[in-house]
């Protein structure tokens, strides 16, 4: 090879790039999109071929981003360098999604909670508990996940999030957790837990404000449906 010569895959990164740089992902195809963000883990080598076997093996590009690393290492040519620039690229889009909700009066706004736990759980394959802690104007001080797995162990949970409701310094409580198998029906446990922790909260003059349930395409808020 001609040493000013440049592997096709050179030519082609920087014409998705420009194209980019043109127009933004406007109109791009699912394996485009991954393409591109696989150039930038995956230096000289055609990353096209690589975009659509992870989109054959996880359908879209979300299934991708919510894939275990270890799945994705399967995938031929994914190393365990780009599969963890792939989970880093999820990630980032939580944080970033996260701070979308500081600036909101979340008790009036479940919506804005569910769309940040749209962000934070999609995908999970397990419950997850989180704890959205807020100041006297129901501004966010701080998000947490309490606890993996599944919600039935409600002695576990209200002295763990008082003693973080205090850290925090909050003055009110907004508990949620995801239903992985899409049901918003709440259970006898969902409804044990939302108590025990209520009532944990009361004796420190903390407030549980709402609980939402994130599964499939909606949500379930305790507040909305006057249970808290």
């Amino acid at each position: 090879m001609n040493k000013t010569s440049k592997p096709g895959c050179i030519g082609h990164r920087k014409r998705i790039k420009d194209k980019y740089k043109a127009g933004g992902l406007s109109g791009w195809h699912d394996y485009e999109v991954l393409e591109l963000a696989l150039s930038y883990a995956i230096p000289r080598k055609d990353t096209k071929p690589i975009a659509k076997e992870l989109l054959s093996q996880f359908k879209t590009i979300n299934g991708v981003l919510n894939a275990d690393r270890k799945d994705l290492i399967e995938v031929f040519g994914v190393s365990e360098h780009s599969a963890m620039f792939l989970k880093f690229l999820r990630d980032m889009a939580v944080l970033y999604s996260e701070e979308e909700v500081y600036n909101k009066d979340l008790l009036s706004s479940p919506e804005v909670v569910y769309n940040y736990l749209k962000t934070s759980l999609k995908g999970a394959s397990d419950e997850e508990f989180k704890t959205l802690f807020l100041n006297t104007r129901n501004r966010l001080l701080s998000v947490e996940t309490i606890q993996k797995g599944t919600v039935n162990k409600s002695v576990v949970y209200p002295r763990k999030i008082v003693e973080r409701a205090l850290y925090n310094k909050a003055s009110g409580v907004i508990i949620a957790h995801n239903h992985p198998g899409g049901s918003l029906n709440p259970s006898e446990d969902d409804h044990r837990v939302t108590k025990a922790i209520k009532d944990a909260l009361r004796t420190v003059d903390i407030s549980l404000l709402d609980h939402i349930i994130a599964g499939g395409n909606g949500y379930f808020s305790f507040k909305e449906q006057g249970m808290i």
